[in-house]
């Protein structure tokens, strides 16, 4: 694929799904011409699009795509040079304080004290947020009962990426960012994460935007994803939508291969 037309957005009324939103939903995520460059590259060259309030939307992309670097800008952790990008109606982020409370954050690496135990450091996320879960019951939700008085040191990476996710969870946050949650997991865990993602009881509202190599998973979990490549959005909609328009009676990782390209990337 050569060049970066203009994308082409599927935005009809939302497609039946995991968490069925209604055609004219708030928006609890909005960016407009958001851009971020590392010296000679692009990583984000004017991107603009809106997350509605309640879904699960995804950003998906090749190694290098500006995937990231995207989320950080959302979460407050990264600069843009240009563009605005608001959360939850706060431009983030020179307001981000003011929210903090209100997003959960699992990123694939994170700093954890290793000589507290699981149910420790639980508890001890859940003492900082006004509305937070039960640090058991998550525990015992995402298959870590088991493990609750072992060090986090002593875990293996899948066990620490479920705890990951479990940290991010505890506060009950109207937002949740998930950076590739599931790479570390087995079949069994990451089926469990989906069940806890896709179950109205356990997230009333809440929206989430997750990252994933994994196009199954992108299927099956989102409302809606973004097909990023080097910084430009080439398609957004349903992932039913999308396979419709450029890949009938195929998948999701067809349309992705369609509009990135099959070259491996590092």
């Amino acid at each position: 694929m050569t060049g970066y037309p203009t994308a082409h957005f599927v935005e009809g009324p939302l497609a039946a799904g995991p968490d069925p939103v209604g055609a004219q939903p708030a928006v609890a995520i909005r960016v407009e011409k958001l851009r971020k460059t590392y010296g000679d590259v692009e990583a984000l060259a004017g991107v603009t699009f809106e997350v509605r309030a309640g879904e699960i939307f995804g950003v998906l992309g090749p190694n290098g795509a500006g995937k990231t670097t995207l989320i950080e800008i959302l979460e407050g952790l990264r600069l843009a040079e240009s563009g605005a990008a608001a959360v939850l109606g706060v431009d983030v982020p020179k307001h981000l304080d003011s929210i903090r409370d209100r997003i959960g954050i699992a990123m694939q690496k994170m700093a954890l004290p290793p000589l507290l135990t699981v149910q420790e450091t639980v508890r001890l996320y859940a003492v900082i947020y006004p509305d937070s879960q039960r640090p058991d019951e998550l525990i015992r939700s995402l298959g870590l009962e088991e493990k609750r008085h072992t060090l986090i040191r002593h875990l293996s990476g899948g066990q620490l990426q479920r705890l990951t996710v479990a940290l991010a969870l505890v506060g009950n946050p109207h937002i949740l960012f998930l950076d590739e949650p599931t790479s570390e997991l087995d079949p069994q865990g990451r089926r469990a994460l989906w069940d806890i993602l896709l179950d109205p009881q356990k997230r009333p509202g809440r929206t989430v935007v997750l990252t994933t190599h994994q196009m199954e998973e992108a299927q099956h979990l989102c409302n809606r994803v973004a097909i990023l490549d080097h910084g430009h959005i080439l398609a957004m909609g349903s992932p039913s939508d999308l396979i419709d328009q450029y890949c009938p009676r195929t998948t999701l990782e067809d349309v992705f291969l369609h509009l990135t390209g099959r070259r491996i990337r590092d």
